[in-house]
């Protein structure tokens, strides 16, 4: 009875302030949850499997067949790159919140974008998430982590009307001139410009159909993929100064290709040697723009064919469109993402706006 007593004792020191029945439940639930594994011959591959290999199967499982072929190859890049040397050689089953939060706090620390840190997260999330579904591990530890927040990303850039018109002639010296003109004139992204088709060129109504978006692995090879995101497929009006550089664009086509009459649907709008134009290529030309234009004395920040889609949204705001139609030709997924353009707009229009209600005070 004393010995008992004793041990009745010595369980409540060692258990503290957590009650007895507490503990016998938590063990009985591990006991539980053991039994399962042994019974469906899960232990070994649980306790042995690592994050690498993990990762490669919720890929291949779970992810390819219900995500773009775009967000795959971000997954597999971004995972290459921030995930595989500090978790990819580790058990599965010994990845703690303590070492995820370690990592995603070494990185708000080394200075790496919000957005990159958003990113790890929600791929650490989705892999730990279906391994626990998969009773894989007993306990999702991303439950337990608070997302550190990272720098913040760069200020949208766009051009005043004076870069703008320098941009635009300028671009009059690259053999890529119809698609940095259609790209300031139309908004588009540069995937869906590069991924283009004949197909989506509606002359006679003066519509250019967005319908996809070019994709380039790491080997070189290209793929038409679905576009951004579902409001990203779109149908475009095209202004007069657009419907001029697609005709432009449609004879350079035609003498390239030796075609006197008909255009292949299935060919890109936007092409070399039959081949799609690839982001490199728009970089470089890019760079031979700028140079250019410092070897003229002229003085232009460095931008990336981005600014032309804010160029385009800030032309449609300092014009008075309305946010809902802007939202609908850029294929922006909300119309926060519009109106975030809104509160970006240059200073000058900014101070008309206010010079037109000042009469009001």
């Amino acid at each position: 009875m004393k010995d008992e007593k004793t041990t009745e004792k010595s369980m409540e020191m060692t258990v503290g302030s957590v009650g007895k029945g507490e503990v016998l439940m938590e063990l009985e639930k591990q006991m539980i949850y053991l039994r399962y594994l042994i019974e469906h011959g899960s232990t070994e591959k649980s306790s042995n499997i690592s994050f690498a290999e993990w990762f490669r199967e919720w890929m291949d499982k779970y992810k390819k067949n219900t995500v773009k072929m775009g967000t795959i190859d971000v997954y597999n890049k971004h995972y290459s790159i921030y995930l595989d040397k500090p978790l990819g050689g580790r058990r599965l089953v010994d990845i703690n919140a303590e070492d995820i939060q370690e990592l995603l706090n070494n990185m708000a620390n080394e200075g790496y974008s919000d957005n990159t840190i958003k990113l790890t997260y929600c791929i650490l999330s989705g892999i730990f998430k279906q391994a626990y579904r998969n009773e894989l591990i007993s306990k999702d530890p991303l439950m337990r982590i608070t997302r550190p927040k990272g720098t913040k990303a760069k200020e949208r850039v766009a051009f005043t009307k004076e870069q703008q018109e320098l941009y635009m002639h300028y671009a009059k010296g690259s053999h890529l001139c119809n698609l940095f003109q259609l790209a300031i004139c139309t908004g588009m992204r540069n995937g869906e410009l590069s991924g283009l088709l004949w197909s989506d060129i509606d002359f006679k109504n003066r519509v250019i159909h967005v319908r996809h978006t070019l994709i380039v692995k790491d080997s070189g090879r290209y793929v038409l993929d679905a576009p951004k995101t579902r409001t990203s497929v779109r149908d475009i009006p095209m202004i007069g100064k657009a419907y001029d550089i697609l005709r432009n664009q449609e004879k350079d086509y035609r003498r390239m290709n030796n075609k006197i009459t008909g255009l292949k649907n299935d060919d890109f709008v936007f092409s070399v040697m039959n081949e799609p134009i690839k982001r490199k290529m728009i970089s470089h030309e890019i760079e031979c723009m700028l140079e250019r234009m410092r070897a003229d004395g002229v003085e232009f920040p460095y931008f990336t064919l981005h600014a032309t889609r804010h160029t385009f949204a800030t032309r449609c705001i300092e014009e008075g469109m309305q946010p809902q139609v802007l939202k609908t030709i850029l294929g922006h997924a909300t119309l926060g993402m519009t109106m975030d353009l809104y509160s970006h707009v240059l200073p000058d229009f900014k101070r008309d706006a206010m010079e037109k209600v000042a009469s009001a005070f």
